[in-house]
């Protein structure tokens, strides 16, 4: 036990010294915090942060609209949890508005139609406040678009932030699937060899042929287009390449002393493998992992750019992509660029923390 405390605690010294996977790993935790509280950090905290105002549409970042607020029904009751998993549902309607003024019992605001546009339209302050025309006031608000609006006139920040959650769950959903079948099949392959091992190299080499892309798109249409089919087609593509490293991992590992003598001594096949070589391979594992975490996001990322993955008005990164894409070579191009630079970040940080963990578990570098 203290052996291999002590082996972490290096471990983990080693890797909070490596600067590039420090920043790695900075990104991700905040990457994670976000995708766990996100509809409490959006500014826009409605259902897949899909609160749409046409008349602002493609707005720069920076962009700041007044807005009236309408009370269109009674107020949802719910809970804290299902808030911060589903997001709140809007009990009120957003007219943007270019100013207003008060004649007696009415409310006479200039409805936002497009820059050069206003139309006007009258509004009974008893029924806007119910009955309470000191609080008028509370019905109209600014809200500013830090990173501009979407061609639905969404903000752009809420939906980058719930899509972090997308991102991050096809990782790790998808390196779970892999690593479990990969794993598995490696473990096995590598320690009982023979005919399984050549059955099971089989099915690697078929399944290494053909393009990641391509087995995705089959699986996808397979299962059909949807949440949970794009994590799971995405983890049954990536368990090749855990499978060869775990197959020569056990190879080499197995032949050692310390195995030969737990045989000798009678021990059952299963409990060797998971007690006594499993332990030992975790770190090419986590390396593995890390990588595989990137590439699923960037796998996802292009399938809902294809239109085949996450389905609106779910918010994606890759859908984010797609819907905004025409607006580069147009006057707002960081409509598609910002979420790029949002994969982009992601993934580096998982590069970044793979690399610092292949040099923090090498034992030869100590």
């Amino acid at each position: 036990m203290q052996s291999s405390y002590s082996f972490t605690s290096h471990t983990w010294k080693r890797l909070i010294k490596n600067k590039g996977a420090f920043f790695g790993l900075i990104v991700i935790i905040t990457a994670t915090i976000i995708s766990v509280f996100g509809y409490v950090i959006a500014p826009d905290n409605s259902p897949n942060a899909d609160l749409q105002t046409v008349e602002i549409q493609a707005k720069k970042p920076g962009y700041t609209q007044q807005f009236l607020k309408i009370t269109t029904g009674n107020k949802t009751e719910s809970n804290l949890f299902d808030e911060i998993l589903n997001g709140k549902k809007n009990n009120f309607q957003l007219i943007p508005i270019k100013g207003f003024n008060i004649s007696g019992d009415s409310l006479l605001v200039n409805k936002f139609i497009d820059e050069d546009t206003a139309v006007v339209q009258y509004y009974s302050i008893n029924q806007l406040t119910n009955n309470n025309p000191a609080s008028i006031q509370k019905n109209i608000i600014t809200k500013k678009y830090w990173l501009g609006t979407d061609k639905f006139g969404r903000d752009i920040l809420s939906r980058l932030i719930i899509g972090t959650r997308v991102s991050l769950a096809v990782g790790l959903i998808a390196v779970l699937i892999s690593l479990t079948l990969g794993i598995v099949l490696g473990a096995i392959a590598g320690y009982y060899r023979g005919w399984i091992d050549e059955v099971i190299m089989w099915l690697i080499n078929v399944t290494w042929s053909i393009p990641t892309l391509l087995l995705v798109f089959a699986i996808t249409m397979a299962m059909g287009k949807g949440f949970w089919q794009i994590f799971i087609a995405v983890g049954l593509t990536m368990w090749v390449s855990v499978a060869r490293l775990i197959r020569g991992q056990v190879m080499a590992i197995k032949e050692m002393e310390y195995i030969q003598a737990a045989k000798a001594l009678g021990l059952k096949n299963c409990r060797i493998i998971l007690r006594h070589i499993l332990p030992n391979i975790l770190g090419p594992v986590m390396v593995i992992a890390a990588s595989n975490f990137a590439t699923a996001i960037i796998i996802e990322a292009g399938l809902s750019f294809l239109g085949i993955g996450v389905q609106p008005p779910q918010p994606s990164w890759g859908l984010m992509i797609k819907e905004n894409y025409n607006f580069i070579i147009t006057h707002n191009p960081m409509l598609a660029l910002i979420p790029g630079f949002a994969i982009m970040l992601l993934v580096l940080a998982f590069n970044l923390l793979g690399n610092g963990l292949r040099d923090a578990v090498d034992v030869r570098n100590s």
